[in-house]
């Protein structure tokens, strides 16, 4: 019998934006969203944050002088999609701190989402698959 060797599995994808100031960012997306950040070096300047929330990750590279492009195209531009539970829930402590870039609305494709915009301009929209409820 031969050995048996397993597939190699993918567990995840990080949206990695470009910002021109990693502290100041990662200080918003802990006050705004309830995430964890851990740095590099340990003191600033930084060059680098991870930003953690339940299974979520994203990372932040430092550009000097950075400032994200704005792209324009129909039906919008999104940088990051957050699956989640929850999302009416959400909604409801976000748009509390943050101006929505979009309400929560059930979409044809089933998600309930909403988008938000973060300080750098990147798009993020949160979404959970919600069956027979209506917005």
């Amino acid at each position: 019998m031969g050995k048996y060797t397993a597939m190699p599995k993918l567990l995840s994808a990080v949206p990695t934006f470009l910002v021109n100031d990693v502290g100041n960012t990662a200080d918003w997306y802990r006050s705004q969203l309830g995430f964890e950040a851990a740095y590099f070096p340990r003191n600033p300047p930084y060059v680098y944050a991870s930003l953690m929330r339940d299974e979520i990750e994203i990372m932040l590279l430092r550009l000097e002088g950075h400032k994200k492009p704005e792209v324009v195209r129909a039906g919008g531009v999104w940088d990051a999609y957050i699956r989640m539970e929850g999302v009416r829930q959400f909604y409801e402590e976000v748009r509390k701190k943050i101006a929505m870039k979009s309400e929560l609305t059930k979409r044809p494709y089933g998600d309930s989402e909403f988008e938000i915009v973060d300080p750098n301009g990147y798009v993020l929209v949160f979404g959970e698959l919600e069956k027979n409820s209506e917005s």
